[in-house]
């Protein structure tokens, strides 16, 4: 029987679960275009490669679980960045400049990697659900400015941010990015702070 790294069996199996979460967004993260295997998880996360078994039965269920994790993450970072201002433009700057960090850090990388080894996962509703809520803090921001038709809007300001976030995945440069990108969006609701 393996050794308990825990106070208790299920602190142990979330520990556990937590490090094959982590391995293989790490794997991603360093290459996303090379499908990790479980052997290559289990390494990576000082793991007996059929213990990954013990809590994903398939590569998909992992991957969509490193989706189910990254996902309310990615949503939080920009509530937080959205609410750490109170004009509307700096709001939506801060929205666009979350998003963007993002990409930058390689989290959109790691997301695209892994529905691309399992394009159904959007059609998981639940994934479908929570990949929608990213758009939420925007939204909300456009409501607070009695912006017209916030949900509209939002997609469109949220696809010059996906179109910006292709651009610095692409390779180009990330301030020269977010400053046409300010530029852009300055016309949605007034004139973006520097901050």
């Amino acid at each position: 029987m393996p050794r308990i790294t825990a106070r208790t069996v299920p602190e142990h199996r979330e520990a556990q679960r937590r490090a094959i979460l982590d391995a293989t967004r790490e794997l991603l993260a360093a290459a996303p275009d090379v499908e990790p295997t479980f052997a290559d998880v289990a390494a990576k996360a000082g793991l007996a490669r059929p213990s990954i078994y013990h809590y994903f039965a398939s590569r998909e269920e992992l991957f969509r679980a490193v989706v189910v994790d990254a996902l309310p993450r990615w949503r939080e970072t920009i509530a937080a960045a959205t609410g750490a201002h109170d004009d509307p433009a700096a709001r939506i700057a801060a929205y666009a400049d979350a998003n963007l960090t993002l990409v930058a850090d390689g989290e959109h990388a790691v997301i695209r990697a892994l529905v691309s080894f399992d394009p159904r996962a959007l059609a998981d509703p639940r994934i479908a659900q929570m990949h929608a809520a990213l758009v939420e803090p925007l939204v909300g921001v456009l409501r607070d400015a009695q912006v017209p038709d916030p949900e509209v809007v939002a997609q469109l300001v949220n696809a010059v941010v996906q179109r910006a976030g292709a651009m610095i995945e692409g390779g180009a440069d990330v301030p020269t990015v977010r400053r046409a990108v300010r530029t852009l969006l300055t016309s949605t609701v007034g004139t973006p702070d520097a901050g």
